[in-house]
């Protein structure tokens, strides 16, 4: 059977069946906030919001659209209009694979947050995401990989980084510190002053 994207199957889905995902790096400042109101509440929603449906739980767990969802929850107006119902796409994805999607909506859009970003790597890895499989899945280098893990600062996360040998740990017992007096040949010379008596 030939694929066929999930927008061709969107569903109003009643807004208290729909709830946030943990892991959306993604902060809009209230200015973008205000105009996505705004463009909402003159254009109608133009664009559904991406879930992920529990079953076991009849419920949809945002993997794109939050904010869109967001203006819904806090502006009575656009609730009674649409008469408390968003649009949906569902997508059907791990839980990997998800968080992936949630990355790439928001970096195509040009917006993400470092720190949740960070926590998203580290959640990543917790699920036996390789580096390799975080740069292809979610279009990142190794370097920004690297930032954004030791950002965490959790050693575990660095289990798939080769280090170099340029120095070993030492035992604090195993070696003496001692304490070199300066020696007259190790203070500089100063030279003397000029003669400016004329």
């Amino acid at each position: 059977m030939a694929f066929v994207s999930p927008v061709y199957h969107v569903i109003p889905v009643p807004i208290e069946k729909i709830s946030p995902n943990t892991y959306n790096p993604n902060a809009v400042a209230p200015p973008e906030m205000k105009l996505l109101y705004d463009s909402i509440k003159e254009d109608g929603y133009t664009m559904p919001i991406v879930c992920y449906y529990l079953e076991e739980e009849d419920r949809y767990l945002i993997v794109d659209g939050f904010h869109r969802y967001r203006v819904m929850l806090d502006h009575p107006d656009i609730m009674m209009r649409e008469n408390g119902m968003l649009p949906v796409s569902v997508i059907d994805k791990s839980i990997e694979n998800r968080m992936a999607s949630t990355i790439r909506h928001n970096r195509a859009r040009g917006s993400h947050d470092v720190d949740l970003m960070s926590n998203i790597i580290r959640e990543l890895h917790e699920l036996g995401r390789s580096d390799a499989w975080i740069s292809k899945h979610l279009g990142m280098d190794k370097d920004e990989i690297l930032r954004l893990k030791q950002i965490t600062g959790l050693a575990e996360l660095f289990e798939d980084v080769s280090f170099g040998e340029a120095w070993q740990p030492v035992d604090e017992d195993s070696f003496e510190v001692v304490d070199i007096p300066a020696q007259d040949d190790d203070i500089p010379e100063e030279d003397p002053p000029e003669d400016t008596a004329g």
